[in-house]
């Protein structure tokens, strides 16, 4: 039984590390295993990306691991989560361990919570700073675009339109702290990356993802590892509190603007019912009445939409549109309380902060957009 297990969470970590290669070669190298002749020289090209990204992983899921077993709480190995290599697929969904057995105090599910955004931050700290500091020439993008090469090192200044992408795809990484840290403070000015090209730097690329993770995980929210730090922090009443108006900025931010107040009638018929009927489930997280949760739903639309109108152009990010449902509706907003329920410590307090501190740093309002360009 414990060899099929052994093979279950192998298996599973090898096929991960192959969508991962393959996704990497695609993303930095435009090489794709569906277009064209695919040789294992474009799938080692995929390899920085994947080692950055898996190592990043398998410290965070590890974290939580040794920790839960060092409270003798009964968990399972990391089940990795592979993704086929589809055009704008990561090659993964991430890894999680399962708890085997009940988590008896607050103090426990704050360590087991905290070490794994903290283990993964530490080793994607260290994957950036190598990547800041052995940054290649700025000409090493015209390996990948030739066509740039004609306006030389000014190239932003003139590819970044529709006409000059015509049926290509622009990528843009958002930046957040850590990143601008590294940029101003770390690599060689010269050398930093335009942020439609960060997808060819396997580390940052890679790194930055991890971050991008790593915020997720952390949310202040349910039994996400935030919300177990911000539990164990403030306790059962605060900790809600704080979850509900996190979420519920968080829900406002990443749907405002989707709907366009100036869209034709035709248009608003059908996406404006759509959009609350969607707010009206992710917010059943909240325990509210079906009234309240209805008007909450309404409100809210209300909101975005009168500030839509009055500032045209103000956007939020709609891809943390799923995360929001899926908190809301699957995972829950409250944290369950703890058969015991001691306060921290000081040394755990300190490092709940930090938490907290690394959760802004790694946190990017709109970390990636894809924008495709018809031909």
């Amino acid at each position: 039984m414990v060899w099929k297990k052994g093979l279950l969470h192998g298996g599973l970590f090898l096929v991960t590390f192959v969508t991962t290669t393959l996704a990497g070669a695609s993303w930095t190298h435009g090489t794709s295993v569906f277009s064209g002749p695919f040789t294992w020289t474009d799938f080692a090209s995929g390899l920085p990306y994947s080692i950055c990204f898996l190592t990043i992983l398998t410290a965070h899921e590890f974290g939580h691991y040794f920790v839960a077993r060092y409270h003798k709480v009964k968990a399972t190995l990391p089940y990795y989560i592979p993704l086929p290599p589809l055009p704008f697929f990561f090659g993964t969904l991430g890894a999680l361990i399962r708890l085997k057995s009940q988590v008896p105090s607050t103090r426990q599910h704050f360590d087991i919570g905290v070490a794994g955004p903290l283990a993964g931050f530490v080793v994607a700290f260290g994957f950036l700073w190598y990547g800041f500091t052995h940054l290649p020439p700025p000409e090493y993008v015209f390996q990948f675009h030739p066509n740039y090469q004609v306006f030389g090192l000014d190239y932003a200044n003139h590819v970044y339109t529709d006409e000059f992408m015509k049926g290509g795809a622009d990528v843009l990484i958002g930046k957040n702290l850590l990143f601008l840290f590294f940029e101003n403070w770390v690599a060689d000015p010269a050398r930093v990356p335009n942020p439609h090209e960060i997808i060819h730097y396997p580390f940052l690329f890679a790194g930055f993802l991890s971050l991008v993770f790593t915020s997720i995980n952390l949310l202040p929210m349910g039994q996400l590892d935030g919300g177990h730090v911000v539990y164990g922090l403030f306790g059962y009443k605060r900790h809600f509190q704080i979850a509900a108006v996190v979420f519920l900025v968080f829900l406002f931010y990443a749907g405002l603007g989707y709907v366009d107040p100036r869209a034709g009638l035709e248009a608003m018929l059908w996406q404006v019912p759509l959009t609350i009927g969607f707010y009206f489930f992710a917010l059943k997280g909240l325990g509210l009445s079906p009234l309240n949760t209805a008007t909450l739903a309404v409100g809210i639309f209300a909101l975005q939409h009168g500030l839509a109108f009055f500032v045209p152009g103000i956007t939020g990010y709609s891809g943390w549109l799923l995360f929001a449902f899926l908190i809301g509706r699957f995972m829950g907003i409250a944290h369950p309380p703890s058969p015991d329920e001691t306060p921290l410590n000081l040394p755990r307090k300190i490092i709940g902060w930090v938490a907290l501190v690394v959760f802004v740093l790694c946190f990017s309002p709109n970390p990636i957009n894809i924008r495709l360009i018809e031909p």
